[in-house]
């Protein structure tokens, strides 16, 4: 089993900065690939952001290539999401998520946290 919580929503104008940080616990090959997701109001979720915690390999939603970074601390078994740049569609539940074998966008993920609010304002 897998258990991830994740904290650091909050509420930001245009422009500005979030850190979305998600810690991590249980079975480590269970969660070999590690990932952000976010749901919108009225829209499909969608994935932000993956990496592969072995390798280090990322990959990224293209609306967010160039403004958000996703990284590891192994040390903490954290997951971080940082975001830069924030537009107002990038409103939306931030979900983290894991799963074992196999990594990338387009993969089903297993394990999922409780999600936080990440709110952009005009």
């Amino acid at each position: 089993q897998v258990q991830l919580v994740e904290s650091g929503g909050g509420s930001v104008q245009a422009g500005g900065s979030l850190r979305l940080s998600c810690a991590a616990s249980g079975n480590t090959i269970s969660r070999s690939c590690m990932g952000w997701f976010r749901k919108a109001p009225g829209k499909e979720r969608e994935a932000v952001a993956t990496l592969y915690t072995g390798s280090g390999i990322t990959s990224y939603t293209d609306s967010v290539k160039g403004r958000f970074t996703i990284s590891q601390d192994n040390t903490k078994n954290t997951l971080y999401l940082q975001m830069n740049s924030l537009k107002p569609e990038d409103t939306a539940i931030y979900y983290c998520a894991a799963r074992g074998w196999g990594c990338g966008l387009w993969y089903q993920f297993t394990y999922w946290g409780q999600g936080t609010q990440v709110t952009v304002s005009s």
